[in-house]
């Protein structure tokens, strides 16, 4: 494995070769070969694909090809190779959550965005690792970047194939950090979009889910997750994305703010002065940069997500006990200690106790709406520093708490419902280390913007 640095990577594009595809000098059928490639060479290693659909694939290609060659692409997408995590419905591959309890699971639907990515003319490659139900116990993935080290949960395999050039885009989802610590980990853009941005379709279950692209550039990022709002809206009752089809402009925001929340007090040394720097280059750039004793709102806003991750847990594992319940009931064997271990604890609360944290969310949500007109965006560390190194639990001892790393810088945005993209500016002991750039409800496009303009003009940090 070579070292990472983010001013030399460069993920794998799609934006720039359609102009090729339009001259004839390139087809998305050659370009889905060099995918295929990459993925042979890699995949032994990496594993970050549990079924591939490969001539499928390339029939889609190839009709993709003759569009192109005709001058009537479908979109801006048509013809790109995506993967699709484990948890959404697939057609014509199973989908099986990384979970004993649907091994064999075979639908043959697609999921909303699913089916909206096929609409767009896009090559739906394969399915990706998911962790067990998107949960915490770990699949077979391995970082791009180090194999000993994690990939970051649960868009494992959607997070390591982009990171691996495997594929220009993949979709993730996010209940608690899902989206954007597997970014910030595998040196990915990703969008985790306002709650109810793009249609979950079947994966209504919980409150706080999102699905949104990891991708090798922030245009494609942008493209992705437009085309399916397009097509598929946004969950039933939500507005969906709003922006433009093309990707939205750099744009240099005036003031911003640094989000500490609870994960500050977890940073190491090296993974702090990285996120310093940034910041430095900041204000150097002209942006006014604002910390929790600048003003008394962002202080509010700082007291008020105190407890955010563990109001996040009780959330999550009330919505979703019921159905870790109806596993083990028709078998104790469908999911794993890990996973028995969160039913245990969701089965000790009551609807009082979820009562009190959805609560407790509304009124981080009045904090955050609050500083709305004091800043343009938060920014943060997307994790709190370089993915951990996972070697697997060592029987006879605890399982490790947080085998794919801590949520605790994404469980905010996820609780707030806010929109964040994460933007590979930072490495630590050679590893990717995301910054996060989050706004509030339905400035998607905007934070899109504010992160192109720091991947453009913000000189990348080592540490």
């Amino acid at each position: 494995m070579t070292a990472y640095s983010p001013s030399t990577f460069r993920g794998l594009t799609f934006h720039d070769a359609t102009p090729r595809f339009a001259d004839g000098s390139d087809t998305p059928r050659a370009y889905l070969e060099r995918c295929l490639e990459t993925i042979a060479a890699r995949e032994p290693t990496v594993r970050a694909w549990v079924v591939m659909n490969q001539q499928g694939a390339r029939e889609a290609a190839d009709a993709s090809t003759a569009r192109w060659k005709a001058g009537k692409p479908l979109s801006a997408i048509d013809g790109m190779p995506v993967g699709i995590k484990d948890l959404l419905e697939t057609r014509d591959m199973p989908t099986q959550m990384g979970c004993v309890g649907y091994r064999g699971n075979f639908p043959k639907r697609d999921n909303a965005a699913v089916w909206a990515l096929r609409q767009a003319g896009t090559v739906v490659l394969g399915k990706t690792v998911t962790t067990e139900l998107g949960g915490a116990h770990p699949g077979p993935t391995t970082n791009p970047f180090d194999s000993g080290r994690t990939p970051g949960g649960s868009s494992s395999g959607s997070a390591a194939a982009v990171g691996a050039c495997m594929v220009p885009a993949a979709i993730g989802s996010q209940v608690g950090g899902s989206i954007i610590r597997p970014a910030s980990y595998c040196g990915n853009y990703a969008l985790k979009p306002t709650q109810g941005g793009i249609n979950r379709g079947e994966r209504q279950a919980t409150s706080m889910s999102t699905h949104g692209p990891h991708a090798g550039s922030i245009e494609d990022m942008w493209l992705v997750a437009i085309e399916i709002a397009k097509r598929a809206g946004g969950d039933p009752g939500r507005l969906g994305l709003f922006g433009p089809d093309a990707p939205p402009a750099a744009r240099r925001p005036a003031t911003v703010a640094v989000m500490e929340a609870e994960g500050w007090r977890l940073l190491d040394d090296a993974s702090r002065a990285a996120f310093e720097a940034i910041v430095d280059a900041l204000r150097a750039q002209g942006v006014t940069v604002l910390r929790r004793a600048d003003h008394p709102a962002i202080e509010r806003f700082e007291q008020a997500i105190q407890g955010v991750q563990a109001l996040t847990n009780v959330i999550t594992g009330w919505e979703n006990h019921w159905n870790f319940r109806n596993l083990v009931a028709q078998d104790p064997n469908n999911i794993s200690d890990r996973a028995k271990s969160v039913l245990a604890g969701a089965e000790k609360q009551s609807i009082e106790d979820y009562r009190a944290a959805i609560l407790k969310r509304e009124e981080m949500r009045r904090a955050h709406e609050a500083i709305g007109p004091v800043v343009d965006a938060l920014i943060a560390p997307a994790s709190p520093g370089p993915a951990p190194v996972w070697t697997g639990d060592v029987p006879g001892q605890p399982q490790i708490k947080r085998p794919t790393g801590d949520a605790v810088y994404n469980t905010p945005s996820s609780a707030l419902g806010a929109p964040v993209v994460t933007v590979p500016l930072m490495s630590v002991g050679g590893m990717p280390m995301g910054v996060q750039v989050m706004g509030q409800s339905h400035t998607d496009a905007a934070m899109t913007a504010i992160a192109r303009w720091m991947a453009e003009s913000v000189p990348p940090v080592a540490a």
